[in-house]
């Protein structure tokens, strides 16, 4: 019977939010190795995750990456130097939520519904976008990797709220 109200307990913990996140910044890449093109909105797809980034089309657990934008001022500070989102080469940033509390959960960005897929962990381009010592920046900070669940039109400003969230915990 413990076992059973711990489990209870640590449920509603994981289930609670203080507020619903934002979403800051968009970024596509059209092609491998290409720059980051920003826009201000994206359709996202079960089919094809975000139309017009080089993953359209391809299903898996990498349709969509995402960085918290809390994270970036820790890279800023690591590396030495403020550094624009697109070098990251992920494609969505948001703020004012825990990325890693929705890590093997379900959540909205705007009428979207995605899926944690896993931890997005940074590759050997962060060399050469951030300077030496880049990827190791960027390790714990990488966010996560998602896959679209129900389609819908994201913009910046979206909010970004866990699938069946307490946002009113005590």
């Amino acid at each position: 019977m413990s076992h059973l109200r711990f489990s209870k307990t640590y449920k509603k913990l994981f289930d609670s939010f203080t507020k619903v996140g934002e979403l800051v910044w968009i970024g596509l890449r059209d092609e491998r190795d290409n720059p980051i093109i920003c826009v201000d909105e994206v359709m996202a797809s079960q089919e094809q995750g975000l139309v017009g980034d080089r993953y359209c089309a391809k299903s898996g657990k990498r349709q969509v990456t995402i960085v918290q934008y809390e994270h970036l001022a820790v890279i800023e500070s690591i590396i030495g130097k403020p550094i624009d989102p697109a070098s990251l080469r992920r494609n969505l940033v948001v703020r004012g939520i825990n990325l890693l509390a929705l890590k093997q959960g379900r959540f909205h960005i705007g009428p979207a519904l995605f899926e944690s897929t896993g931890l997005c962990h940074p590759c050997s381009k962060m060399e050469r976008a951030l300077g030496p010592g880049g990827f190791n920046a960027m390790r714990g900070h990488g966010g996560l990797t998602a896959r679209v669940v129900e389609d819908g039109m994201i913009r910046l400003g979206d909010a970004i709220v866990p699938q069946q969230a307490d946002l009113f915990s005590d």
